[in-house]
C-alpha cells in the first residue's frame, strides 16, 4: 500500500507539473502565428506534451476571455467553418511576462539539480 501511494503522489506531481506549463506551451504555439487548434494539439503532441481538444477548446476559451488571444472564422471547403486563433497585443505582453518567468524559474531549477548532483556525487555513502 506503501509503495502504490507513493507512486500515486508522483504521478499527481508529474499532472500538476504538467498543468501548470500548458497554458504557457499553448501561448507559445500561438505567438507564431495564427493557428488552429487541430495544429495546437498536433504540435504539441510533437513536443511529447500530449493534449486533447476536449481540453484543449476551454483553455482558448479562457485565454480568450482574458483578453489574450482573439479568433476569427475562416470558411473551409471541405466542411464547416473554421476557428482560427490569433494572439492579441495583450497577449504578446503577458507571454513575454511568462517566457522570461519560464527561463528564471527553468534556470533556477536546473542550478538546484546541477548542485544536488555534484552533491550526491561527491558523498556517494551518505544515508539522509
Amino acid at each position: 500500500m506503501w509503495f502504490k501511494q507513493k507512486v500515486m503522489d508522483i504521478q499527481n506531481t508529474q499532472s500538476q507539473m504538467r498543468k501548470g506549463v500548458l497554458e504557457f506551451c499553448i501561448l507559445s504555439i500561438i505567438q507564431q502565428g495564427e493557428v488552429y487548434p487541430s495544429d495546437i494539439v498536433e504540435k504539441m503532441k510533437q513536443a511529447n506534451l500530449h493534449i486533447l481538444e476536449g481540453t484543449l477548446y476551454p483553455l482558448l476559451t479562457r485565454l480568450k476571455n482574458a483578453g489574450l488571444l482573439n479568433y476569427r472564422w475562416v470558411e473551409s471547403v471541405t466542411g464547416p467553418p473554421r476557428k482560427y486563433f490569433v494572439m492579441t497585443e495583450e497577449g504578446k505582453a503577458a507571454f513575454a511576462t511568462l517566457l522570461n518567468t519560464w527561463n528564471e524559474m527553468a534556470g533556477s531549477v536546473q542550478a538546484l539539480i546541477q548542485k544536488n548532483d555534484t552533491i550526491t556525487s561527491s558523498e556517494p555513502n551518505q544515508v539522509s
